[in-house]
């Protein structure tokens, strides 16, 4: 996984490039809203995807993307719904989802698993990008954290944050807005215009292909038919879709398992390449040969 080129991650988290810093590309930058189900919203600028819920009791959002956006954030919010920011949810720690912390945080309390604010108290190290990212500051930290689930009742439903460990990272969440049925999966799910697309999976921050796989089977079989999935990044999915990415996911698994097997070598079954049907799934940032790379990474790694 280590050795993944850098340029192709690049456009994932913004984080390890100067263009992070670029005043100038944040200011072209504009939140949309698309209207999903009830009074949830997904808002989409530069960055992991935001869920909002808006109503009588004020504004929840899940994730707040890049510091520099914020400002934007807060405004659209405010277009949505002029009530106050109540609660913010970390779906885990990267800082495309995290990076709203530290100002929004200051009206809202952030609420995320454990190792979520483990993660951001701590200078971290991010393999992929070679990268060190120092210790959050204390505004951006969760002041409310849990182990395994927790539920908010607001704006007049149950808000489920249920905990699935050791998938895109060893923090991962999902939210189930259980009344609108619109549930945010953060990046345990990625998703394109056409296809589900190949993800990535921080092994540096805990995360691991295999777990992955198996947490999204877990949570297929909880959600109703007619349920609305935000992915991490990407537009809207069905359930068809979630499903198809599972499908995607275990049979990856299987095929690079059964090349291992076979005595193949990474560049091997780099060379091979995918089965033609999952040629859409590498349209996104995350390419075929890196989604080889990273099962084999988690079929070969020693166990933990």
């Amino acid at each position: 996984m280590n050795k993944t080129p850098l340029r192709l991650f690049i456009p994932l988290l913004c984080l390890a490039t100067a263009q992070a810093q670029d005043k100038a590309f944040y200011d072209k930058i504009q939140i949309t809203d698309t209207p999903v189900a009830g009074g949830i919203h997904l808002l989409q600028g530069s960055g992991g995807n935001i869920g909002a819920s808006v109503g009588p009791d004020g504004v929840l959002i899940v994730d707040d993307q890049f510091a520099p956006l914020a400002g934007k954030i807060r405004a659209k919010l405010k277009e949505l719904d002029p009530g106050p920011l109540r609660f913010i949810i970390n779906t885990h720690w990267l800082g495309d989802h995290t990076g709203g912390n530290a100002e929004l945080g200051t009206e809202g309390s952030i609420i995320a698993q454990d190792n979520v604010r483990k993660r951001l108290s701590a200078e971290q190290t991010i393999a992929a990008f070679k990268q060190t990212v120092p210790a959050a500051p204390k505004a951006a930290l969760p002041v409310i954290t849990f182990a395994e689930s927790l539920s908010v009742h607001f704006n007049g439903e149950e808000i489920r944050v249920l905990h699935f460990p050791h998938g895109h990272t060893d923090g991962d969440s999902f939210v189930w807005f259980t009344k609108s049925g619109v549930i945010h999966l953060g990046d345990e799910f990625f998703m394109g215009d056409k296809s589900p697309r190949f993800p990535f999976v921080d092994a540096s921050s805990g995360g691991d292909v295999q777990q992955l796989a198996k947490n999204i089977g877990e949570v297929i079989k909880l959600l109703p038919p007619d349920i609305k999935i935000i992915p991490g990044h990407g537009p809207l999915g069905t359930l068809a879709d979630l499903k198809a990415y599972h499908l995607m996911l275990t049979e990856g698994i299987e095929y690079v398992r059964s090349r291992v097997a076979a005595g193949k070598t990474l560049d091997q079954i780099k060379a091979e390449g995918l089965p033609a049907k999952w040629q859409d799934c590498g349209t996104g940032f995350i390419k075929a040969e890196n989604w080889i790379e990273e099962i084999h990474y988690s079929l070969t790694q020693p166990a933990k």
